[in-house]
């Protein structure tokens, strides 16, 4: 209801109003929205395919159906509005009340929200009985500039305006997407939290020091002279010396007081008392605890850029080495400006840590973090010259490229053409590189070939084929079968309602045909594509490296007809999966057979880095406790064999080629490892085999 007051009094409320606001927000770092206490009127709650209702112990229960596509309730805000300027966030304890998993969404709303646009939304994946923490991020970072100003090349950067105008919230709305059966949950003390300093944009440039971290603010573990990077040196050669390897780790990382299995001079896969492990070369169970990316290289671009930098050395310095030049940008703003000049920040850190042979000294350094921090796996996309001194078990990587199916697409690139011949004569060159490398070495676990390519949905690779030109071979075979299938035109015709009037012009054609009249043959085919992928790499791979496992392709999109086909060629399948919890995770039709997780992180904003990569969490100790949380659910799934963190370094505060700035290192840009995260692994290394050995 609203009141008419005179003009006075409406400046004399805004006035108290936004005091009281930023008065509390100082003492209490929070605001309040919604508590459910006495006096709250559950009758006023909008709800949709729910009721609401409010609990004896003070919550807001919303019991949902599954009839209506998003089920739940609208929350609107207090006198029409909230100003919520500012703050970071707004949060809420859920706990599930349901007998089911459930994944609750909150949407924020300014006025016009449609669920696309003048809002945004977020999740939480929620187990029966647990309570967690849903965040709605309604600001992006937590620094927010006076007015706008032009920053390139970076996924997160301060910003003048974020996507809602968090001055003008209008209602929170809480719901379940598409739930299959009822659900109930519960929600409680529903706050804005977190604060955004507000910058001054004309002041703002340039925002990157020397050691290439943010310059307008401080925090623990900030890295200010080079004489504090010559004593981090001590401090990490000290606590290197006080943390030994886990006393019941083997030399390659194997469970040295577990049971001795079969014991082959390399490591491969075996199902032991239900649970599926990695075997060491002794014939020692093996958990994969790794980390991607280890080392040195992690430049930044700075072509026109260079005022966002306080102090970039001359090109004749000691410091003119880190300059270089990159033209990879798959996407954003060097996408259309390479190749482009860069500067790497990280190793010129590291050649004032340990000076001019910074490069084998950090490569001894990192062997020994890692047995020290219960890391048993230097994982993909690592330095060759670190993994190949055999100190540490690792993973391989191949990747190789021939010609692509011209009418596929994905995030990273088209999809490869399996039937060219440049297909396996390109892998083959590649693999002859591996002789006397990582093949038939004993440290070397096994191959990834590829990472996260363009799946698409289950006919998707067979329509490419189709809208490709006529000179392409996978097209050539996909017509051959057909003909072999149908023999004349008609009977294609027929079946798919089309009316091609030959089987030439049905290669020359390049039009999608009728999906759903198509389909059984466009499986088909996307079924002979995907197991001609795994099949010609396994072949190739076990003439050169026959001792080694196929590790998969690293799935990230991926539909079940190309992960079965991928089951019946490689050793172990690999996922990258950024979520909070793999303990549910299977392969479909509950295919039997070992999984790696290839890729996960999370991070946080409060160590001055812009981005929080693909999972957020609150700060260090969060980002330690979401880590272990992770790891602990993968120990608990028998399929799982390892677990493998993106990656070993932060990437650059300014962003990589593609803008990836994410706060995700164990160790940041002045090679500094972050206490709490190394901790979790310590606790995890030293306990994982009894973990995962137990009931």
């Amino acid at each position: 209801m609203r009141h008419r007051v005179g003009s006075l009094g409406v400046v004399l409320w805004i006035v108290l109003t936004g005091v009281w606001a930023a008065w509390a927000a100082e003492r209490t770092g929070s605001q309040t929205l919604f508590d459910f206490g006495p006096g709250f009127d559950a009758g006023a709650v909008a709800a949709t395919d729910a009721r609401a209702v409010v609990t004896g112990s003070g919550t807001l229960r919303v019991e949902a159906g599954h009839a209506a596509p998003w089920p739940g309730v609208t929350l609107k805000a207090s006198n029409g509005r909230w100003d919520l300027s500012p703050y970071e966030r707004i949060e809420m304890n859920v706990t599930n009340r349901g007998k089911d998993k459930v994944t609750v969404h909150c949407r924020v709303d300014n006025p016009g929200a449609d669920g696309k646009s003048h809002c945004i939304t977020d999740h939480v994946e929620i187990d029966p009985g647990a309570t967690r923490t849903l965040v709605v991020p309604i600001f992006p970072v937590p620094w927010k500039l006076d007015k706008p100003l032009e920053l390139v090349g970076m996924r997160g950067f301060p910003v003048h305006e974020g996507q809602i105008d968090t001055a003008d919230v209008t209602a929170l709305v809480l719901f379940v997407d598409h739930p299959k059966t009822d659900c109930m949950f519960e929600v409680d003390d529903i706050r804005a939290g977190g604060s955004v300093q507000v910058l001054d944009a004309s002041q703002f440039l340039p925002f990157i020091d020397e050691f290439g971290q943010y310059s307008h603010k401080d925090w623990p573990g900030k890295t200010h002279s080079a004489e504090e990077l010559t004593a981090q040196k001590l401090a990490d050669e000290e606590d290197l010396k006080a943390h030994a390897k886990p006393r019941n780790w083997n030399k390659y990382g194997g469970w040295a007081d577990g049971p001795r299995l079969k014991a082959t001079g390399f490591f491969r896969v075996q199902k032991h008392k239900g649970k599926w492990w990695l075997v060491d070369p002794t014939g020692k169970l093996f958990w994969s605890h790794g980390i991607d990316c280890v080392r040195a290289a992690n430049a930044t671009p700075i072509t026109n850029r260079e005022r966002y930098f306080a102090s970039l050395p001359d090109k004749d310095s000691p410091f003119g080495p880190f300059y270089g030049e990159a033209g990879w940008a798959p996407q954003g703003y060097y996408r259309d400006h390479s190749p482009y000049r860069t500067y790497d920040f990280t190793r010129a850190n590291l050649f004032r840590k340990y000076g001019a042979d910074f490069d084998e000294t950090f490569g001894d350094v990192t062997h020994r973090r890692c047995e020290s921090w219960g890391i048993n796996t230097i994982a993909n996309w690592s330095d060759e010259q670190i993994y190949l001194s055999r100190q540490t078990p690792y993973t391989a990587t191949l990747s190789f490229e021939s010609r692509k199916l011209e009418g596929s697409e994905g995030y990273w690139g088209k999809f490869y053409d399996v039937f060219d011949p440049s297909f396996e004569g390109n892998l083959r060159k590649r693999l002859e590189r591996e002789r006397g490398q990582a093949a038939d070495d004993p440290w070397c676990i096994g191959y990834f070939v590829h990472n996260e390519l363009a799946w698409g949905d289950d006919v998707s690779l067979a329509v490419a084929t189709l809208i490709s030109p006529a000179n392409q071979a996978a097209k050539a075979v996909f017509v051959e079968d057909l003909k072999i299938k149908y023999e004349v035109i008609g009977d294609l015709n027929q079946a798919w309602g089309a009316n091609y009037e030959s089987w030439d012009a049905l290669l020359q054609s390049q039009k999608a045909p009728d999906q759903e009249k198509a389909r059984p043959d466009l499986e088909e085919f996307y079924t002979k594509t995907a197991e001609t992928y795994f099949s010609t790499i396994r072949r190739e791979l076990k003439r050169v490296a026959p001792n080694q496992l196929y590790l998969g392709c690293r799935f990230a999109w991926v539909n079940a007809r190309a992960a079965r086909a991928a089951t019946k060629f490689c050793d172990v399948v690999s996922y990258n999966r950024y979520t909070y919890s793999v303990q549910d995770a299977k392969l479909p039709g509950g295919i039997d057979m070992p999984v790696v997780i290839g890729e996960f992180h999370f991070g946080a904003l409060d160590r001055g880095m812009f981005h929080t990569g693909l999972r957020r969490t609150e700060n260090q100790k969060d980002r330690a406790d979401k880590y272990a949380d992770y790891v602990h659910s993968a120990l608990r799934n028998p399929y799982i064999v390892g677990t493998h963190w993106f990656q070993y370094l932060d990437q650059p505060t300014t962003g990589r080629g593609d803008g990836e700035n994410y706060q995700i290192g164990f160790v940041d840009i002045c090679d500094r490892p972050y206490p709490q995260i190394v901790q979790a692994a310590r606790d995890l290394g030293s306990s994982m085999y009894e973990y995962r050995f137990g009931p």
